[in-house]
């Protein structure tokens, strides 16, 4: 069986099409999208606005995420983090402020511009405590039990392999790490036409 038929979607399609409606929120950040984004989206999912507020635009413009993650659980001084599908970086960034200089926190994204975006900006704040890379959910580039902590918002919806993606953040925590993410859930069985449909994945 194919990758693509075991997940009723050909995979790079999919991926393409992902990158390509979320680059739009790089290029074009105040454009009318099918979601809410930048400050005003983070004062309606409850995000601490005296943190937001002391980021530069370029680190929250973009943000597309669907709650906060940190409502959950608070970053601990000196964690390492991994931000599953970290996009322009504002998760990323609110991790590193509460993880402080003794932390560390590495972005995954397979969005070139998103991955563009987040790098310059750590580099204009001076935030050497976090880092951005290309990579998959379903493949990370890091190394087995590296992690206190993974975060993820608004991303493992779009990985049609969601078990790999759990069992790849799961590779990378230490032993009673925390994984805390937000996203979006489906109670009902979806149509195998539905799951064939790339623009309902994205939409």
């Amino acid at each position: 069986m194919t990758e693509e038929a075991r997940f009723d979607v050909d995979i790079d399609d999919l991926r393409d099409e992902i990158k390509l409606k979320y680059s739009a929120v790089v290029e074009t950040p105040d454009a009318e999208f099918h979601f809410h984004t930048g400050r005003p989206l983070t004062a309606l999912l409850g995000y601490d606005q005296a943190i937001v507020d002391a980021l530069p635009d370029e680190a929250v413009e973009s943000f597309a995420g669907v709650a906060d993650p940190f409502q959950q659980r608070a970053i601990q001084p000196g964690e390492k983090v991994v931000d599953l599908g970290s996009g322009a970086g504002l998760d990323s960034f609110m991790a590193a402020h509460a993880a402080g200089p003794t932390g560390a926190v590495i972005g995954i994204d397979m969005t070139p511009e998103m991955l563009d975006k987040a790098s310059a900006t750590a580099r204009a704040m001076g935030a050497d405590n976090v880092e951005f890379t290309d990579g998959y959910l379903e493949d990370l580039p890091i190394e087995d039990e590296w992690a206190d902590a993974v975060i993820a918002n608004g991303v493992i919806n779009l990985c049609p392999d969601k078990e790999q993606a759990f069992a790849e953040a799961f590779r990378v925590l230490r032993p009673g790490g925390v994984l805390q993410f937000a996203d979006i859930a489906n109670s009902y069985d979806v149509p195998d036409e539905a799951k064939r449909e790339i623009d309902l994945w994205t939409g």
